[in-house]
């Protein structure tokens, strides 16, 4: 979804969010004391109003959803639930700060806004993300571009529309790219990479831009659609391009910000740290704590903190699977509630690990794994506690699915920042209370 949707999409939320405001204070006093009634609740409900905000926005819908009516209406009533949950805790812990404890009110606003907001992303979901759309030429072919040109077809809600594809570039002419550009009215021309590296090819491509139309490489299309690269696709002149190793001003505030992190989460969550060793300890034999050696920066080995979740002396593959019995009952907890990561703060403090990166794999899988092109570039930077393909694909169990969490790891590389390292947080805070994990 391109970021004029996206804002459009906030936008009508924050307009839904008051405007169910105004309809609950309506009905509930029948227009009687209107306007004081709502300058009462207005900066109550507008700071409480960012909770809800934060809620939509981990629940993905600022990004585009596909799926039934059923399956929209139960995450927007989950989102509602959740938000609704975060509303009364605040409301009523802080009853001086908010000087209301709303408990009509908020029910039915609650009510209000779950109709409100499910109207408008149906509207959004049939209507706005057709309008508007962006078209779009593609210029060569390959299995990957095959695939992006069909799921964009497939997911109109990517706010693109493939109206014209010329596959093979020996018909490619400058007076037929013209008239189809003004034919089919296109913004945008998709090239494949090699194309550019052509003299005839660079030239036409050149001349294009008289006709108003934006030119990007099929590299930042496919990055722009999917959020990760195109592995199959790049070569190493992308990487010397697109990759920095070191960012001296980012990589020195995000080690401060470990720091205070770690320390703060071992703080906060020392009576889980003590709960979960004790149980680890007095329900099966062998070490509370998990040491193994891990892949990290410069593929410099270190030594990975984790919570013991299987018997000991166990044997079998370095991938778990669904019912595992080499897991303890325990274990199995602490994998589900991801509990068995806390000792990783350890890692942080320490700096073997950040905050965000790429998980660091065991040195057997890193070695195995070795074997997918430019796997060398995941190790230029710190691994991390979460990262980018953490969020975005499950747990790998194959080297093909190790491939395309590579995918993602790179786009992190690419495209870290704190803005990215934000969303990271946000979505991680959803991922840690509904995703399983190895």
């Amino acid at each position: 979804m391109n970021r004029l949707k996206k804002i459009l999409i906030f936008l009508g939320d924050v307009i839904i969010l008051y405007g169910a405001l105004t309809l609950t204070l309506f009905i509930r006093y029948l227009g009687e004391g209107f306007k004081e009634k709502f300058t009462v609740h207005f900066v109550p409900f507008t700071i409480i109003f960012l909770f809800w905000i934060l809620v939509l926005y981990l629940f993905n819908f600022y990004q585009y959803k596909t799926g039934s009516k059923k399956e929209l209406l139960k995450d927007i009533f989950l989102a509602t639930l959740v938000s609704g949950f975060l509303s009364v805790t605040a409301f009523y812990l802080l009853p001086n700060l908010f000087e209301l404890t709303p408990k009509i009110n908020l029910a039915l606003f609650a009510l209000i806004f779950l109709g409100l907001k499910y109207g408008w992303q149906r509207i959004v979901s049939e209507y706005i993300s057709l309008s508007g759309t962006e078209k779009i030429l593609v210029l060569g072919d390959s299995p990957l571009i095959k695939k992006t040109v069909k799921h964009v077809k497939e997911n109109p809600q990517t706010g693109y529309k493939v109206v014209g594809w010329i596959k093979d570039t020996k018909e490619i002419e400058f007076a037929k790219i013209a008239a189809l550009i003004k034919e089919k009215d296109i913004h945008t021309v998709v090239i494949r990479n090699y194309l550019t590296k052509q003299s005839q090819a660079t030239a036409l491509i050149y001349s294009l831009l008289a006709y108003k139309v934006n030119v990007i490489n099929f590299w930042n299309f496919y990055e722009d659609v999917f959020e990760k690269v195109p592995l199959e696709e790049l070569e190493e002149g992308w990487f010397i391009n697109n990759v920095t190793a070191h960012q001296p001003m980012y990589d020195r505030i995000k080690r401060i910000t470990d720091i205070i992190f770690s320390v703060a989460a071992i703080i906060i969550f020392s009576p889980l740290l003590i709960l979960s060793g004790v149980l680890v300890g007095i329900t099966s034999k062998g070490p509370i704590i998990y040491k193994g050696k891990r892949m990290g920066k410069d593929t410099k080995p270190f030594t990975l903190y984790k919570f013991r979740s299987m018997y000991e002396n166990h044997n079998g593959p370095s991938w778990t699977k669904p019912g595992d019995k080499r897991v303890t009952p325990v274990g199995k907890i602490l994998r589900a509630s991801h509990l068995d990561e806390l000792p990783q703060l350890i890692n942080i403090l320490k700096g073997d690990i950040s905050t965000i990166g790429p998980r660091p794999e065991q040195m057997e899988l890193a070695q195995k794994f070795s074997k997918l092109p430019y796997y060398d570039m995941r190790h230029i930077i710190k691994p991390g506690l979460t990262g980018w393909a953490q969020i975005n694909y499950r747990p790998s169990v194959s080297l093909k699915e190790a491939e395309e969490k590579f995918c993602y790891d790179i786009y992190y590389i690419k495209n870290r920042s704190f803005p990215l390292d934000f969303v990271i947080v946000l979505k991680t805070i959803r991922y840690f209370f509904t995703s399983n994990h190895n």
